[in-house]
C-alpha cells in the first residue's frame, strides 16, 4: 500500500511549493499539498489567523483521505501548523501518521511567538523576506506580485503568533527535524521537538539558510524517503502480523 505524504506550506506559500516533490519523491509516497484559505485554488476564501481553527478545518477536509497510511511534513510556519493539525486529529479520534516531519520551525513548547502577535507594517514584512533570503531581489521589487503577497505574509506571521502550547500530552508518533546550519533557527531550538513526542526523534541538519529545503532539495528529500519507508515498512509488517486466536 501506498503512503501520502501531507504538505504544510512556510508563510507566505502556496501548495505549489511542493510541486517538484512529485517528481522527485517514487510514487509509493504520493505528495499531497494542503492549499490553505486565501491562496491558489483558494484564492476566494478568507485568509485566516487563528492557527488552532485553521489546523481543525484542514482536520476535517483530509478526514476522508486518511484510509491509507500517511505522514505529515511542514516547512517553518507549516511545521507548526502540521503540529497542531497532528493534535486536531487526535482530538477528533481519527488515524494519526506514521511521523510527522518538522522543517525549519523551534520546538512548540518552549516557543516564543511574541514577534508575530501583532501585524506587522509593509516594510518589516520586506525586511523578514530579506532576512531568510528566500525571495529573490527581482521579486521583492516587483511592486505589483508584493501587493498580492504582503497580506497572506501578514496573515500567515499572526497565524504564527496565535500558537499557544498550553497543556499537551506527548504525541505516541515518531517526529523528525530538519534544520539548516546557517538558519536563525538553532540546533537547541530544534532539538526542543524531543519533549512532543514519546516514540523516536531525530534531527538531521543540511547547508543552508531558511530555506534549505530548496538549496538542499535532493538531500532532504533522500533523507525524509528513508524515514518514510522505514515507517511505512514497519506498518506492513504490523498489518502482516497473524491475529492470535483465543483459547478455547
Amino acid at each position: 500500500m501506498n503512503m501520502r505524504l501531507f504538505c504544510l506550506p512556510h508563510s507566505g506559500a502556496s501548495a505549489m511549493a511542493y510541486n517538484r516533490w512529485r517528481r522527485s519523491l517514487p510514487e509509493w509516497l504520493h505528495v499531497r499539498a494542503l492549499e490553505l484559505p486565501g491562496r491558489g485554488m483558494r484564492m476566494d476564501e478568507p485568509l485566516q489567523c487563528d492557527i488552532k481553527r485553521l489546523a481543525h478545518q484542514l482536520a476535517d477536509e483530509i478526514s476522508p483521505e486518511l484510509d491509507r497510511p500517511f505522514a505529515i511534513f511542514g516547512h517553518s510556519l507549516g511545521g507548526l501548523l502540521a503540529f497542531e493539525l497532528v493534535h486536531a486529529l487526535r482530538e477528533r479520534g481519527l488515524p494519526a501518521p506514521l511521523a510527522l516531519f518538522a522543517s525549519a520551525t523551534a520546538g512548540p513548547a518552549r516557543r516564543d511567538v511574541s514577534e508575530y502577535a501583532v501585524a506587522k507594517s509593509d516594510a518589516q514584512l520586506l525586511a523578514r523576506l530579506r532576512e531568510l533570503k528566500g525571495t529573490d531581489d527581482a521579486v521583492l521589487a516587483n511592486t505589483e506580485l508584493m501587493q498580492l503577497m504582503l497580506p497572506i505574509l501578514r496573515a500567515d506571521f499572526l497565524l504564527c503568533g496565535s500558537f499557544t502550547y498550553g497543556q499537551r500530552t506527548p504525541l505516541a508518533l515518531p517526529i523528525h527535524v530538519f534544520g539548516g546550519k546557517q538558519d536563525s533557527v538553532r540546533a537547541d531550538q530544534l532539538l526542543d521537538w524531543q519533549a512532543d513526542t514519546c516514540c523516536r526523534f531525530s534531527l538531521d541538519m543540511f547547508e543552508g539558510h531558511h530555506f534549505f529545503l530548496v538549496e538542499q532539495e535532493q538531500p532532504l528529500l533522500r533523507c525524509l524517503r528513508r524515514y518514510a519507508e522505514e515507517h511505512l515498512a514497519r506498518w506492513r509488517n504490523h498489518q502482516a502480523r497473524p491475529i492470535a486466536s483465543p483459547h478455547v
